[in-house]
């Protein structure tokens, strides 16, 4: 209790340093910000608090006036790292608004990748995380949709992009697309894969390996479906 406590005084108080002893020489988002670029560098696996500590040359003693542990640390890089959203496009509907919230957060963990590791278990969300939702049930209102369903929506969409996001290239770890890697493994092998073979063949229109393009279309067509049929159940005209 006393953990979740001091996550909620970090992500929800009042920012700044420590409360008591010598004046605060650090903020909680420079060390989150160091944080970050450790763990962007070598996952969360090579993010440590001395690492930490010692890229701004503090003790690991002193870093703990300002962060109790790693985990702690870890909600606060994700909240840093993930920002507030961008306002959506003028006089959007709420279906490019959606497209727009979906490309935003994939580029988010596609520049952080080890935040998809930090995002898959139950957590106490950030303000920032908490402004991302609320995009997306801003959106959804007054489509019909119930306040469950909106959520549902905005979960279904952080998964693809996350899910993309996490076997997409980086500026640090360039490399090849997905089909690309597929294709790899498959040549030489077209006998035992030979209908994996016949689709990893190149397009003769050129398309390019677009999973976060194809999915999100499939998935915002089905929901402008759901919203079709409530607007019908309810007399709504189209």
């Amino acid at each position: 209790m006393d953990d979740e406590r001091r996550l909620y005084d970090l992500l929800w108080g009042t920012p700044g340093g420590p409360r008591r002893g010598p004046r605060p020489t650090l903020t909680t988002e420079a060390i989150a910000r160091a944080g970050i670029a450790i763990a962007d560098a070598d996952g969360l696996d090579g993010l440590t608090m001395q690492r930490v500590a010692e890229s701004l040359d503090v003790t690991k003693m002193a870093l703990y006036r300002y962060v109790p542990g790693k985990a702690e640390l870890v909600s606060l890089m994700l909240e840093v790292a993930i920002g507030e959203p961008a306002p959506p496009p003028p006089d959007a509907d709420w279906r490019r608004q959606l497209d727009d919230w979906t490309r935003q957060m994939f580029d988010r963990f596609r520049r952080h990748p080890w935040a998809h590791a930090a995002t898959v278990a139950p957590r106490l969300p950030g303000p920032n995380e908490l402004a991302w939702l609320e995009r997306v049930v801003a959106a959804l209102t007054g489509t019909g949709l119930t306040g469950g369903e909106q959520l549902d929506v905005a979960v279904l969409l952080i998964g693809h992009a996350r899910n993309l996001a996490q076997h997409a290239p980086t500026d640090a770890t360039p490399g090849p697309g997905r089909e690309a890697a597929f294709a790899a493994l498959v040549r030489g092998r077209e006998e035992r894969y030979p209908a994996l073979a016949a689709a990893l063949r190149p397009d003769p229109d050129g398309r390019a390996d677009d999973a976060l393009d194809f999915g999100l279309a499939r998935i915002l067509d089905g929901i402008a479906a759901l919203v079709t049929a409530r607007r019908a159940a309810r007399g709504d005209r189209p």
